[in-house]
Parts: C-alpha cells; structure tokens; sequence
C-alpha cells in the first residue's frame, strides 16, 4: 500500500511589513523659546525616534533640528547624515490643501513595505492632524501598512481642554478665509452652527495673521458668545484666556504677537 504523499509547509517568504510612526513634535516652532524634550515628550517617545533611519517630513531642515534635541538625550541609530528624510509632495497650484498624487504618496512608504518602520513628522505637534501628512496615513492603509501614533503634544485638544468650552461636542474649522468680508461671513456662519448644536468651533491661522483673526472674531461674534484664545502652548509664556466677546472688546491694546495660537468659540 502506498503511503500518502505529503506537502511540506510553505512557509511565507515576504518580509514582515514596518509600520508607518506618527512622531508628535514640539509646539516651539518660529518662536524664540526652544522648551526641553523632556518637558513635552514621553521619554518612550524619545527613545522611539532615535530607532528610527526613514522619515517623511513637510520640512527635513526642521527634521534634523528636532533629531539633533533627540541625540542629545539618547543616541541616534545611525549618524544623522545617514537618516533619510523625505520631504512630502508639495501640492500643485490649485490642487485641495495637502493634496498629493497617490503614487508619490506610495513612493514614500517603499520602505514601510520592505519591512522598515519610517518616521512621520509634522512642523508642529502631532502629525495628520491639521496636517498634510493625513494623506500619507489615508496612503499607509491603503497598502495594509499599520499606523502607530506616540503621544504627544496636540495644540487643539490643549486649548480645547484649558478653555472651558464644550469638550463633548466641537468642530475644528482649519484657516478662515483671509478677505475681511468671507472672513465676517464665515464666522457667523460657524457662531449659528455653534449655537444650533451647543458646539465649540475650532480655528488656527499663521502667527502673523493672529491679530486680525483676533480683530475679525470680536467684531463678528456676538457680545455674549465665548471666546477662547490659547497662544504659546507648552512655552513658559502660554497662555489660555476665555472671556465673553464683550469682554474682549473691553481689552485695549490686545495683541498676541507671533506667537501660534488657537482659537475657539461657543455661542450661547
């Protein structure tokens, strides 16, 4: 009698996939305090960075400043020189903010799916949050490549949770739009939306711009609604003020400088 053929295992030969890092980084940027690693990050955090040899970054010149504060503390894997650091895809003029073309997005994760974890890094705080980098992260699933956020500093949540407004229900709205009449416009519509659904609106804009959205919200906003606006997060000079906008109308020589700020409101 013959005995049955037997096949052996066919062990999977693929290489193990690397993951896709979501690396949370400092809130100093463009400021002229550079507060400690340790102040913001996890040490874990820290010590996670230094492992890693590929980035995907807005910026690699901001991307090496942040490593060279990480080698400072625990020794990089290999010398910064040999770190790669990609640069995300620039959008073409006209194209939706953040937007890449899927293939260069795919291009970036090549050594993701060659088994290496790779870095990624926003300018300011966690990335793919008010971020170009959500892209890359729609990208990494897409080729069943897993996604590890570490913790870190979230500008929003932060002045979500110093303001004292609804933290059950909130909306972040990005950038306004810069001409005074859409800007006015807009924000009235996100007060009545506010109102409606008893919902925080969130809003950020560039450092330099502070001023005027501070200027547009106060005189656009109705006198009872709150305002609330956190600047300098995590830096020795932060700070988070929430008044009615009545009161903010009370306020002479209000300015917030270039420091980055958030703003947030909720209409009564």
């Amino acid at each position: 009698m013959t005995a049955p053929s037997t096949t052996p295992h066919q062990a999977s030969t693929a290489a193990p996939r690397g993951q896709l890092v979501l690396v949370p980084n400092t809130l100093d940027l463009g400021t002229d305090t550079e507060v400690s690693l340790h102040e913001v990050l996890p040490l874990a955090v820290i010590e996670r960075a230094a492992l890693l040899t590929h980035w995907v970054a807005e910026n690699a010149k901001t991307t090496r400043a942040l490593l060279k504060r990480v080698a400072s503390i625990t020794p990089l894997a290999l010398p910064l020189q040999q770190i790669q650091i990609t640069e995300l895809p620039r959008p073409q003029k006209g194209a939706k903010p953040g937007a890449a073309p899927a293939a260069d997005l795919a291009a970036l994760l090549t050594p993701a799916l060659a088994g290496r974890d790779v870095g990624l890094l926003s300018e300011a705080g966690l990335p793919a949050v008010a971020d170009p980098g959500a892209l890359l992260v729609q990208a990494a699933h897409k080729l069943g490549i897993s996604v590890l956020p570490l913790s870190g500093p979230t500008s929003l949540l932060l002045a979500l949770a110093a303001s004292g407004l609804n933290g059950q229900s909130f909306a972040f709205v990005g950038y306004l739009p810069v001409e005074a009449g859409a800007r006015s416009a807009r924000i009235r519509e996100l007060e009545a939306l506010s109102r409606k659904w008893e919902q925080t609106q969130i809003a950020i804009e560039t450092p330099y711009r502070n001023d005027a959205l501070l200027g547009a919200l106060v005189d656009s906003l109705q006198p009872g609604t709150r305002l609330s606006v956190a600047s300098g997060l995590t830096l020795p000079q932060g700070e988070c003020r929430t008044l009615t906008v009545q009161a903010w109308r009370q306020q002479a020589g209000r300015s917030l400088g270039r420091l980055p700020a958030v703003f947030s409101w909720l209409a009564s």
